[in-house]
C-alpha cells in the first residue's frame, strides 16, 4: 500500500504543477531519446486596436511540431486567420527541421478545416467529451535544406 497520501490541487495551483510536470517529463524524454532540442512555438494576430483575435501555440521537439491550441475569435472566423497561423507555424517548424505537425481537435470544432489544409486523420477517441470525439491529425512537412 502507498505510504504517501495523494494531495489534489485546487485550480489555482494547477498551472504551476503543469509547468513542473512539463519540465520533468521533457528531461526524461530527452534523456531517453537523445533529443534536447525542445522549443516553444506560438503566433498571434491582433486587430487594429491591439486586441488579440487569433493565436496558436505548441512546441517543437525531436523533428516534430505539436500544436496544442489554435483559436480564432468568433467574429473573425472565416477570414483566413487560422490558415495564416498554421502556415506560419508549419514554416517555422520546417525551418527548425521538423518533419511533421501533430494536433488534435474535437469533432464539434474544426476537423474539416484541418483536413482542407492537408492534415490526415490518425486517430479518433470517442467519448472525449461525452457525446463527441477527439481527433488526432498529422501533416508531413517539407524540411528546408
Amino acid at each position: 500500500m502507498n505510504a504517501f497520501p495523494v494531495e489534489l490541487c485546487d485550480e489555482g495551483e494547477c498551472p504551476e504543477l503543469e509547468a513542473f510536470l512539463i519540465e520533468r517529463i521533457y528531461e526524461f524524454n530527452s534523456r531517453a531519446t537523445g533529443y534536447f532540442d525542445g522549443r516553444l512555438i506560438g503566433g498571434r494576430v491582433r486587430d487594429e486596436a491591439g486586441e488579440l483575435i487569433a493565436a496558436c501555440n505548441g512546441h517543437t521537439w525531436g523533428g516534430c511540431c505539436v500544436i496544442a491550441h489554435l483559436w480564432v475569435h468568433e467574429a473573425h472566423r472565416g477570414r483566413g486567420l487560422g490558415r495564416a497561423l498554421l502556415h506560419a507555424a508549419e514554416s517555422e517548424a520546417a525551418r527548425r527541421g521538423c518533419e511533421q505537425i501533430v494536433l488534435s481537435t474535437h469533432s464539434f470544432q474544426a476537423p474539416e478545416f484541418y483536413e482542407h489544409l492537408g492534415y490526415a486523420k490518425q486517430a479518433v477517441i470517442h467519448g472525449e467529451p461525452k457525446g463527441h470525439a477527439s481527433i488526432v491529425y498529422a501533416k508531413r512537412l517539407i524540411v528546408s535544406a
